[in-house]
């Protein structure tokens, strides 16, 4: 039987989720997914995925941050909510949080801002980080390295950034989330070599849903809507290119999840 999976980052309050919600995590169970962490991107997401977790507390689990895009949100009265809601045992860890210079929907100051708001929060109260970067190596990895020495564990989720990037990741001893991206033959090739050097200890799976459905998956699904129990092709994907098998893929990035997030084995 194929080891079970943890997929680290699905966005399950997406508004694509609600009308199927119970099949969709029952399609994942299936899959042999035995732990999906809902990703909080938003004040009022992260009080959802908090919700969800509580609703299927063997299945789910949230973390609670204000993603990028929506960086002027991040206020104080902001920074207390999230602060209040990682004190629930349901949330294990603060993000998503990060720079994101491709899409720019808000401003690079605000961003920085808000990014170091969350690096604060996070010393505060030792819960590991879930960090979003595109674009912005230089600076995110400039700012990261400033806090680092005082936080606990760190994820670069959905990793596509390139060799530099990946170095200054590693050299801080960052996890580093790898996704769909990897099975995208357009934009997403040049992970390949890239994911030889990231530490197996050090990696773990995702599948960032309703985002970034591999590409690889045939027959061709007729929804674009990615989902938790398509994590078994980035899975098969990262197992081909290690020359390694599936099933241990699956182990070792479900161990890694597991000390990462503090889940029970």
């Amino acid at each position: 039987m194929t080891s079970a999976m943890i997929d680290i980052g699905a966005n399950l309050t997406h508004e694509s989720f609600q009308n199927d919600f119970d099949d969709v995590l029952q399609r994942a169970i299936d899959a042999g997914i035995s732990h999906m962490m809902v990703t909080g991107a938003s004040a009022e997401g992260s009080r959802q995925a908090l919700d969800l977790a509580r609703r299927h507390p063997q299945l789910l689990s949230a973390t609670a941050g204000i993603h990028p895009h929506h960086a002027e949100e991040t206020t104080d009265e902001v920074i207390a909510l999230l602060r209040e809601l990682s004190t629930q045992t349901e949330v294990r860890a603060i993000g998503e949080t990060g720079l994101d210079y491709f899409r720019d929907f808000s401003p690079r100051d605000v961003q920085m801002r808000s990014f170091r708001a969350h690096l604060a929060l996070a010393v505060e109260t030792g819960l590991p980080m879930f960090l979003h970067e595109r674009d912005a190596s230089e600076d995110f990895a400039a700012v990261l390295s400033e806090y680092r020495h005082n936080l606990s564990d760190v994820v670069v989720h959905c990793f596509t950034g390139d060799a530099k990037a990946l170095r200054a990741y590693r050299d801080m001893d960052c996890y580093i989330g790898i996704t769909g991206w990897l099975c995208d033959e357009r934009r997403g090739s040049h992970l390949i070599s890239l994911l030889h050097d990231i530490p197996v200890d050090r990696l773990m799976i995702e599948t960032d849903a309703p985002y970034l459905m591999p590409r690889t998956i045939r027959p061709k699904p007729k929804s674009r809507r990615n989902e938790p129990h398509y994590l078994t092709w980035v899975r098969d994907k990262v197992a081909e290119v290690l020359g390694m098998s599936p099933e241990e893929i699956a182990a070792r990035t479900r161990a890694n999840a597991q000390r990462f997030f503090r889940l029970e084995a």
